[in-house]
């Protein structure tokens, strides 16, 4: 989707809509907003009808929410979408109709080749492409490039495998509610039938849950990791291997990443790298055993990366094996979101 004239945020304090404001990422958007200071010239807050009417606070004060309608984005400057990809391909037009910038949480425009899809500590110069509409990516695509960009930069990464440990925050609100729910009724030595997910969730990990390909084996998550994150590195036929597991934690997620370069990398030399990256925290205490959780993570705008050291599986020792872990709701979705909004207010 284009348009011919594309708006810029020149707003000194714009309006800003978010658009799914009641869901676990529309809430995490307007933290992110408020912590960060967001110079907020108004706030729209966008859902359902049956929202329609409650209220949520930013900065101390009551914000009453709007049943998103066609035209709900009059005056508004920077729409933050985070309801779905069926609502954003239906409002965009409305949007940037309107004049807003969309800055948009769901799968809708990710591979759209007139849509950024965009990392700021990555590839935030591609902002400049924007046509009205930017895409924020897949949680996992965001978490590994922010690691892998410091070592790709340095050294071309030739071929990366990933696992994925997802916590239930990437499944919404009502997936940590089942999660805590299933986990209080098995310690009380009760069942509980999944609602949300397929498979029963306390202390337990399994696939993940979005529908599986029946010709590659591939679930629909892993897919979408793979073409994002060559997207987003620049590196279009970028060898990845993955897969993708929800495991029982309720928010961050983890990875254990193998990268391999055409050249050899020492593990010193990534260290430095990754210390010295952008929207990274070196955490790779070998003698205390302590390497990235999500339970650091957790609540963090920074991705936790560390255990580095040589993949035993490749003699040559140009592969190197690392740990991350990263805010599913912050980086993976509203943080980076925000990031982007402050990004084009510099433009």
């Amino acid at each position: 989707m284009q348009t011919s004239s594309p708006r810029q945020i020149t707003a000194i304090a714009p309006v800003v809509a978010i658009v799914g404001a009641t869901g676990a990422v529309g809430v995490e958007l307007i933290h992110c907003l408020e912590s960060r200071n967001f110079p907020v010239g108004g706030l729209k807050l966008l859902a359902s009808a049956r929202s329609a009417g409650k209220t949520l606070t930013f900065k101390g004060r009551d914000v009453t929410i709007e049943e998103l309608t066609a035209r709900s984005f009059e005056g508004v400057d920077v729409a933050l979408f985070s309801a779905g990809a069926g609502i954003s391909r239906r409002h965009a037009p409305d949007a940037v109709g309107a004049g807003a910038i969309m800055v948009d949480n769901s799968s809708a425009f990710r591979m759209d080749p007139d849509v950024p899809l965009v990392v700021p500590e990555v590839n935030g110069e591609t902002l400049a492409r924007h046509n009205g509409i930017v895409a924020n990516p897949n949680c996992v695509a965001a978490i590994a490039t922010v690691a892998l960009a410091p070592l790709h930069r340095a050294h071309p990464i030739r071929r990366l495998r990933l696992t994925t440990y997802q916590a239930a925050s990437g499944a919404g609100a009502a997936a940590m509610e089942e999660l805590r729910l299933a986990t209080a009724a098995h310690l009380r030595g009760e069942g509980y039938a999944p609602k949300v997910l397929p498979h029963p969730y306390a202390f337990n990990l399994f696939s993940h849950n979005a529908d599986v390909d029946a010709e590659s084996g591939y679930n629909g998550e892993e897919l979408k990791v793979v073409a994002e994150t060559r997207r987003i590195l620049g590196a279009g036929d970028l060898p990845i291997g993955i897969t993708c597991i929800r495991v029982p934690v309720l928010r961050a997620h983890a990875m254990a990443i193998s990268v391999e370069f055409d050249e050899v990398v020492t593990p010193e030399e990534a260290r430095a790298l990754l210390q010295n990256g952008q929207g990274l925290r070196l955490v790779d205490d070998r003698a205390a055993n302590h390497f990235p959780m999500p339970s650091e993570a957790s609540g963090q705008d920074d991705v936790l990366v560390g255990r580095v050291r040589l993949d035993t599986a490749d003699p040559s020792g140009r592969t190197l094996a690392l740990f991350a872990a990263g805010d599913q709701l912050l980086k993976g979705a509203a943080l980076n979101a925000v990031q982007i909004a402050e990004l084009l207010l510099k433009r």
